[in-house]
């Protein structure tokens, strides 16, 4: 069962500001810095033997909960703090999530985040290729908060610190690429200005969320809904891919809300033609020659359309649309549950809206778009979104209606 609990947890990282002691020409906040992080993971991964991605995703899941619960702590005393107390910590940070987390995947997704916890040999190369992203992720910040803090007597040594700590992520190929601001650097940077696009552009809300933070929510409640349905472990992946970069072109459209995208004739059309244009003219070119098919498969590009929410398989060799995915549940297949996907990014938009108007922030475009949003929300393989939903409301003190529990078994 995936309770709004947790869902309140992710999304409470929107509102955890980072480098909060220095000046900033725009607010930096934990989502965003763990979207950008996932992200650049994925890239650096690509070029490294031996991976397991599905290892990848979860000791990332695992590491953004830890930080949520332990936002107080500066990361540079975290670190510290790690090492002499990883322990006491680890348990604190347990005993505050176990609540939330313990219906998910019958249990066993808690079993293994206290595993994960506790055990620092496992997961060993995913825990490295994290750690490089999380400090790729982060220097890329300070090179924003740097602009605006040339004044301070300590920058220079802050910066000092950012740049000599490259050295010790160099053994991996993805960093050194980044680093010399190779074609991979681009990608990085596109993804990164993604955080300066907000969600509900046209109206007031609290916490803002970024089309760079929407993107992780979106994957996290993806890879939540895979375990629901015991998907293979290239579909569990594949969703958390497919959703991770669903927004990707945003960074050159722009974000174009639903209903001006589908009040006018054909506009939906050309907006689509469009942003495949802007893919393969300024995205494609900077992804390494040997991801290129997986990633045009993640974007949803097929010849010359594009449909990141569609069913879809590999079968024979070709891309082949489907209706019940859940009869290609099989690696073999490589299967995307897109229809799924899409609940996923509504729900997404559901809670965004919802948050808000519980903390009292409560315009008309809010409340028309979760009434709207509410009326398509599914049920997809037994996963009922619109009743998780009706709970998130629940939860959040936004409705009178009565609680709803939700099983997915």
């Amino acid at each position: 069962m995936i309770t709004p609990k947790i869902i309140d947890y992710i999304f409470s990282s929107a509102s955890i500001q980072r480098w909060n002691d220095y000046p900033r020409m725009v607010e930096l906040v934990e989502l965003d810095k763990q979207a950008h992080k996932f992200i650049i993971a994925y890239f650096i991964a690509k070029f490294e033997p031996d991976v397991n991605f599905n290892h990848l995703i979860e000791a990332g899941i695992f590491e953004f909960l830890r930080r949520v619960v332990v936002t107080d702590i500066r990361p540079d005393v975290f670190r510290n703090a790690l090492q002499k107390k990883a322990k006491e910590i680890n348990s604190w940070v347990i005993t505050n999530l176990e609540k939330s987390i313990s219906s998910i995947d019958n249990g066993l997704f808690l079993q293994k985040f206290e595993e994960y916890l506790s055990n620092p040999n496992i997961y060993k190369k995913e825990r490295f290729i994290l750690k490089a992203a999380s400090y790729l992720s982060t220097r890329w910040e300070f090179s924003i908060v740097y602009q605006t803090s040339k004044f301070l007597s300590d920058i220079e040594n802050v910066k000092k610190s950012v740049d000599e700590e490259l050295e010790d992520y160099y053994e991996l190929i993805g960093v050194r690429k980044i680093a010399l601001n190779k074609k991979l650097a681009k990608v990085v940077d596109l993804s990164g200005r993604l955080r300066f696009q907000k969600r509900w552009a046209q109206t007031p809300r609290i916490p803002e969320t970024s089309v760079l933070g929407h993107m992780l929510t979106v994957a996290i409640f993806s890879y939540f809904y895979s375990l629901e349905v015991n998907a293979c472990d290239k579909r569990v992946i594949n969703n958390f891919y497919v959703s991770l970069f669903h927004d990707l072109p945003e960074a050159l459209t722009r974000d174009i809300i639903t209903p001006v995208k589908y009040s006018v004739d054909e506009l939906s059309n050309i907006i689509a033609e469009y942003e495949i244009k802007k893919i393969n003219d300024e995205i494609l070119p900077n992804i390494p020659e040997f991801v290129h098919d997986e990633f045009c498969y993640i974007l949803g590009l097929y010849k010359d359309s594009k449909d990141e929410f569609a069913n879809r398989i590999y079968k024979d060799d070709e891309v082949e649309f489907v209706d019940d995915i859940s009869k290609y549940n099989m690696d073999r297949y490589n299967p995307v549950d897109g229809k799924a996907l899409k609940q996923c990014d509504k729900l997404s938009a559901f809670v965004e809206a919802s948050l808000s108007i519980s903390h009292g922030i409560k315009s008309k475009e809010l409340v028309n778009g979760k009434k709207q949003i509410m009326k398509t929300l599914q049920e997809v393989e037994g996963v009922d979104f619109q009743a998780l939903a009706k709970n998130i409301d629940e939860e959040f003190g936004t409705t009178g209606q009565t609680q709803v529990r939700i099983d997915f078994d």
